[in-house]
């Protein structure tokens, strides 16, 4: 794939965008103190739940590996570190890891999050691609401090790769979990494949130019650029934070564009809502999408953003950490997000789902940088 080098267009792009600033908060990203400590408190007591939650619970005394609780779990938690004043992974983040390292180890032992004999063909091939793309994404994560890959991150990709599905309309991608559950298990497919490109780009050592991996990085590649057009909004935004991952998955116009569009959705507030990001997507229940701010939506536009090279000062981002930083629940750590499925409970836990995300990506927003 084509090297793009692209950096000044977006900034140009993003000075533009500047109109949508007239109505913001007064709240500047110095101005509106949050708490590192009450985020990391959130963050790790429903990790701390989610492990020990009997339906989360698989074989050889493991658990499930959830888009919803987990992975932003492991993106975000290192990022309060330094302000938690740690010199390591906390106890949590340790369980966890522990626990991908052993199913990645066990890869020919472990089940698959959901067997087709309990739930029905193709759900070994959906949880196997999943779970695959997750664990390198964690782990990789976890090895850039260390500056190369180490032998788990490696056998964790491995693993990926070996998912990859190599004919078909979705040839590049992986087989993804569907249980019409959006935004993280309906119809996601090129959410996860977006996902892997992020892991391959994240991983230390400049992996993705690893002569081996070519082949399946042309795959996954060309069905990115394939797909594009058809996705909803959310999944091009996370297709622009792959493309600074992993240059030349988009053009720097396309990028421009992705970002526009984003930014198109940002409210009077400065915060975004993932209704505005989901084209028709409706709730089983009927029940009307929530179309106030929210904390995952405005977490992950601000963040890949960020990512993107627009700058703090520029008023669309500062608007959208300002934000964060007015709405994070001083009492529970967290930020609220809306399920896209039902109406649900937000003090249950599974109503926490997405404040859950929502949370982990407010951090990465708000301390990308610092």
């Amino acid at each position: 794939m084509r090297v793009v080098v692209f950096r000044t267009c977006i900034l140009t792009a993003c000075l533009a965008a500047s109109l949508f600033a007239a109505n913001g908060p007064s709240a500047t990203p110095n101005s509106a103190p949050w708490s590192s400590k009450a985020a990391a408190a959130y963050l790790d007591g429903r990790l701390t739940w989610w492990m020990g939650w009997p339906v989360a619970a698989r074989d050889h005394e493991t658990f499930c590996v959830s888009c919803h609780t987990v992975l932003p779990y492991a993106m975000a938690r290192p990022a309060l570190r330094v302000a938690l004043a740690e010199q390591a992974p906390s106890f949590v983040e340790r369980k966890l890891l522990d626990n991908v390292t052993k199913r990645v180890r066990m890869w020919q032992d472990v089940e698959p999050f959901y067997p087709d004999a309990q739930r029905g063909v193709p759900k070994t091939a959906e949880s196997r691609g999943t779970e695959s793309i997750l664990n390198a994404l964690i782990l990789a994560g976890y090895d850039v401090p260390t500056g190369k890959l180490s032998r788990n991150v490696r056998l964790a990709f491995h693993n990926m790769w070996g998912q990859q599905l190599k004919t078909g309309e979705a040839k590049g991608a992986w087989s993804w979990l569907q249980f019409h559950n959006a935004p993280f298990e309906g119809d996601s497919q090129y959410y996860g494949a977006a996902l892997a490109a992020i892991a391959v780009g994240t991983a230390p050592g400049n992996y993705r130019s690893a002569p081996e991996i070519q082949d399946n990085m042309k795959l996954l590649g060309e069905y990115l650029v394939r797909e594009r057009e058809s996705q909803i909004l959310i999944n091009r935004v996370i297709l622009l934070w792959a493309s600074m991952k992993v240059p030349g998955l988009l053009t720097p116009s396309q990028q421009k564009a992705t970002i526009e569009e984003a930014l198109s959705k940002q409210q009077a507030d400065g915060g975004f809502s993932l209704s505005s990001f989901v084209g028709g997507w409706k709730r089983r229940d009927n029940t009307p999408l929530e179309t106030k701010s929210d904390g995952y939506a405005t977490g992950v536009v601000t963040y890949v953003l960020q990512q993107a090279g627009v700058t703090r000062d520029q008023p669309p981002v500062k608007r959208g950490l300002a934000w964060l930083m007015l709405n994070q629940d001083k009492t529970e750590g967290r930020w609220l997000a809306y399920s896209l499925n039902k109406k649900r409970d937000l003090s249950s836990d599974i109503g926490h789902f997405m404040s859950d995300a929502a949370t982990a990506y407010a951090v990465l927003a708000l301390k990308f940088a610092n």
